[in-house]
């Protein structure tokens, strides 16, 4: 058996043998001389240690309490486990999201409710894009379940339920482990689950426990394997049977890539059917980087009225359109204002396929389907020669003057030079999202946003987390706003702690721009800060930081020039000074758009 994991199944290859995970990478966290004297016993902490290096998780984003810090112990006492300590909770629950996008699964660490219901709004992004995260929380000494006594770190009540309710509706499993007699099971359980559903799991471990061997926690566990799940073959020629009839009569069909690639671990199925239908091959902004942007007929981002140029026309014109993964939401569809029609689509979900809103066809695996319909369908170049008629290349910024002040499409011309195949973009909820994507992702080169939930300030955690995953590999840069960044900015100092290179360019335009163009208003206008100086102040001489701040072109293509150059090892902080209304064209669309979907008046009762 050949299973992988993974957030595409492209970024898993070092992957084999069956087995779940990775090789670790470089050191963050030493290891402690006081667990080392216990790194032969077979402890409750320890089982938990290895399972999480088994899968993948060779990084944990921790914030220590009295209630996990035994447990802490046993973690760092694993080999090839590096504890990354976070200044938040909030932003150790973004880092693993982050780690999750880059790895396949991550993993955070906090204590009993201060700590688990600090993290929730992390979790429940994570499960909103469909990211493994393995949330693991210190509880209470496991004598004092079923008792009358109320413990501190809770609400004041003896029940010491609270965070695993708020736990149970943004997790897919839950594991409280109060005793060691079923605790093997509980872990191994809410693990393979997280993997299996790629959503976050929770689990709860006793502070009293995690240093207790068992028999079940043996030295050498069996190793960590998911049994592979299969499409009902029946179904599936059914369905290829009924999307073969339906696209071979089409005259200029399209193939749009959604987010939902990711979890059904399709990127090269995705591939297999793009090289083989010949069709127009357009991406879904939330999917942006799980679909190859060098491919010969990729022609876009399809986002309805604020798409890449040209690409709305053709999707929007077409006889067909498969839709693979998609999530249509109000901000995916701009304010419900895209020009589909049900009867023209091809839906196909991780394990369901809807064809032209007729047959419907569960039990089947995405992968599955899209190789099998590459073998079955006719090569169509149509509607890929349509655009080609059409199309009118990009215009370029006009070039700055001397000292005219930056403007964010000239930053943003510089950006795309940057880009490469050791690169990866982090984009954040904002203007940025736009901005980033029109950018041309080179081969290889990753791309991560989170726009199902967009919680701003995610960024600066997704940041930590990913550039940890890819730390000999990529190099980050992230696309952050002012307004962002103060929510989050803590945590700069856990990306020097570890050593970390990412180039991060924070966008000073004085406020929410995104919320402006929805519904302006005094509330939009944050204080500004010296974000220059405030990462200084973080760095204090301690590990390789470098900040400048820039307000003209010929500023930015120094800092760009010192970033790539001379400080290439260096954490790059580059503030940006640009105008508060210097916004993309797009999101003026957009915004005005969401603001109407927004505003609608109740129906008549």
């Amino acid at each position: 058996m050949d299973t992988r994991i993974g957030s595409v199944d492209a970024a898993v290859e070092t992957m084999a043998n069956g087995s779940v995970g990775s090789p670790p990478t470089a050191h963050c966290h030493p290891i402690a001389p006081a667990a080392q004297a216990e790194a032969a016993e077979a402890t409750l902490g320890r089982h938990l240690a290895r399972r999480l290096v088994q899968v993948g998780a060779h990084d944990v984003f921790a914030v220590p309490g009295d209630f996990n810090l035994t447990l802490l112990d046993h973690l760092i006492a694993e080999p090839g486990l590096r504890l990354v300590g976070c200044c938040n909770e909030l932003n150790a629950g973004y880092a693993a999201d982050g780690y999750a996008r880059a790895r396949g699964v991550g993993a955070c660490a906090v204590t009993f409710t201060v700590g688990g219901l600090s993290v929730l709004n992390a979790i429940a992004g994570s499960y909103s894009e469909n990211l493994p995260v393995i949330c693991i929380v210190g509880g209470p000494n496991s004598n004092d379940y079923g008792t009358n006594r109320v413990l501190h770190h809770t609400i004041g009540l003896p029940d010491f339920s609270q965070e695993l309710r708020c736990f149970q509706t943004i997790t897919c499993y839950q594991a409280v482990v109060n005793h060691l007699e079923d605790a093997h099971e509980l872990i191994d359980t809410a693990i393979s689950t997280a993997l299996k559903e790629s959503k976050p799991v929770y689990i709860s471990i006793s502070c009293n426990l995690s240093a207790i061997p068992h028999p079940t926690f043996c030295l050498e566990p069996v190793p960590f394997f998911l049994s592979p799940r299969l499409s009902n073959q029946m179904g599936l020629e059914a369905a290829v049977e009924a999307t073969v009839e339906f696209l071979n009569k089409a005259v200029k069909p399209v193939l749009v890539g959604g987010p939902k690639i990711r979890v059904a671990k399709s990127g090269k199925a995705f591939v297999e059917l793009a090289d083989a239908c010949g069709y127009p091959i357009a991406v879904m902004p939330s999917a942006k980087g799980l679909v190859p942007e060098h491919h010969p007929r990729f022609i876009g981002t399809y986002w309805g009225a604020v798409s890449t140029s040209f690409c709305a026309e053709i999707v929007e014109s077409a006889d067909a359109y498969v839709f693979v993964g998609p999530i249509f939401n109000d901000y995916s569809s701009v304010g419900y204002s895209l020009l589909l029609k049900k009867e023209k689509a091809i839906i196909v979900q991780p394990e369901r396929v809807v064809v032209a809103n007729g047959p419907t066809f569960g039990c089947i695996l995405m992968k599955d389907f899209l190789r099998a319909l590459a073998k079955r369908l006719r090569k169509n170049t149509t509607a890929y020669e349509n655009y080609h008629r059409i199309f009118v290349p990009d215009g370029q910024p006009l070039e700055c003057k001397p000292k005219e002040p930056l403007r964010v499409n000239v930053l943003f011309k510089h950006i795309q030079q940057m880009l490469s195949g050791d690169t990866a973009v982090i984009a954040e909820t904002g203007d940025s999202w736009f901005n980033c994507q029109k950018l041309k992702l080179p081969e290889g080169c990753g791309y991560e946003f989170q726009m199902q939930y967009g919680s701003i300030g995610w960024s600066v955690g997704a940041t930590l987390g990913y550039a940890q995953a890819v730390k000999n590999s990529k190099r980050v840069i992230a696309c952050i706003g002012d307004g962002s960044f103060q929510v989050t900015a803590q945590d700069v100092s856990t990306m020097l702690r570890c050593g970390q290179n990412s180039i991060i360019f924070l966008i000073n335009n004085g406020g929410y721009t995104i919320e402006v163009e929805i519904h302006d208003g005094p509330y939009n206008v944050i204080k500004n800060w010296n974000y220059a100086g405030l990462v200084d102040a973080i760095h204090n001489g301690e590990g390789k930081c470098w900040t400048t701040r820039v307000r003209y072109e010929e500023e930015l293509k120094e800092a760009i020039a010192m970033a790539t150059g001379a400080k290439h090892d260096c954490l790059c902080f580059v503030e940006v000074i640009v105008h508060k209304d210097d916004t993309s064209k797009e999101l003026l669309e957009w915004g005005s758009r969401v603001c109407s979907a927004n505003s609608r008046a109740p129906n008549p009762q």
